[in-house]
């Protein structure tokens, strides 16, 4: 990456991201279709055996949307959309060997990723994720299948290991915990060793809850951590930390140890229509959202996913924290007045404007 006269000169696959690509199966329901299968509304679960029946009453029962979705790929795409450079991101995640697959790969390279599925051949099907809206709410259960089966062979190929290596900003979900921690410790270390910047996303209450263990494995190297506040509460329990104060929270993981000393961590909470806080050595920093007249939130899916990819298009061109947080609720905010994680035309985020 480079400035040349001022002007920000796109590198290829200057940001990788890693995680579990899914296609999204978005419908609106009633609450007693959420209550049929135990789902509260703003949660995300992986799908048990008392949850395989939900795909098919869906689609039966209500209109579903189709569209190319898990937390990084979304963020990828949407990070794309305002970089407007094809291929600065590069995406890796694990699909079966079906039509799902080829529309996921399609989707999302036409949306300028840089794709390099791993492919697997046992059978399973590509993952799916139902998305049930109701009212403004969503409620997420992910049917992983294959993407359960990522190995870390797969980043250990001669051209994966080359994109891996020559990255310098690294984006894990935590829901990739679920799948193949190696792999990303892996790539923690390699991003601490070079000292760029490895992140993370907590992704889930039930992350911080279940998943404990090898999230505090890889957090020595996280340098940016993202989270909403509910996931902020959770790992507050999970680390007794014997408080609810979403700023005490940040402050606290802000203390956590870290590998890389010259990489002070920084942990970013949205909260819905509450301000965004971001904290960051000695310093906690608030910043206000813009409320959006209720008539025009068509869809809060993705509205997580879009915060992140709006501040990481501005934090790999080097600009100000605050440019990058503006960014991220700007996107944010178009996404929501959407179904999905889609958007169209060419983004026109203005800081002075946000």
């Amino acid at each position: 990456m480079a400035f040349m006269d001022g002007v920000f000169v796109w590198h290829q696959n200057l940001l990788v991201g890693v995680g579990n690509p899914l296609l999204d199966m978005s419908a609106v329901v009633s609450k007693e279709f959420l209550a049929k299968y135990g789902l509260k509304e703003n949660d995300a679960i992986l799908a048990d055996k008392n949850h395989m029946s939900l795909y098919t009453d869906l689609v039966h029962e209500y209109q579903v949307t189709y569209t190319a979705g898990g937390s990084v790929q979304n963020t990828l795409r949407v990070a794309q959309w305002l970089i407007g450079e094809p291929f600065v991101t590069t995406y890796f995640g694990c699909v079966g060997m079906d039509k799902y697959s080829r529309i996921l790969f399609e989707k999302a390279t036409d949306d300028g990723v840089n794709v390099r599925y791993q492919q697997c051949d046992k059978g399973e099907p590509t993952g799916t994720c139902a998305v049930l809206i109701t009212d403004h709410n969503r409620s997420l259960c992910a049917n992983l299948g294959c993407a359960n089966n990522f190995t870390i062979d797969h980043i250990r190929t001669r051209d994966n290991k080359y994109l891996i290596d020559s990255a310098k900003y690294y984006y894990i979900s935590g829901f990739f915990l679920t799948v193949n921690p190696p792999t990303q410790m892996e790539i923690a270390k390699i991003a601490s060793e070079n000292d760029r910047v490895f992140m993370m996303n907590l992704s889930a209450p039930f992350i911080c809850q279940h998943y404990t263990s090898a999230l505090m494995q890889a957090m020595p190297y996280i340098d940016i951590l993202f989270g909403n506040e509910s996931e902020a509460e959770a790992f507050a329990e999970s680390q007794n930390f014997n408080t609810k104060d979403i700023l005490e929270i940040a402050f606290k993981i802000c203390k956590l140890p870290k590998q890389n000393k010259n990489k002070p961590r920084i942990v970013i909470f949205t909260q819905g229509v509450k301000p965004v806080i971001v904290a960051r050595e000695e310093k906690i920093e608030v910043y206000p959202v813009k409320k959006l007249p209720k008539e025009k939130i068509v869809d809060t899916n993705g509205a997580g996913d879009a915060f992140v990819g709006g501040f990481l298009s501005q934090y790999i061109q080097e600009l100000n924290l605050e440019t990058c947080v503006k960014c991220g609720m700007w996107a944010a905010s178009q996404i929501i007045q959407r179904s999905g994680c889609t958007f169209e035309g060419k983004p026109s985020f203005i800081y002075t404007n946000y």
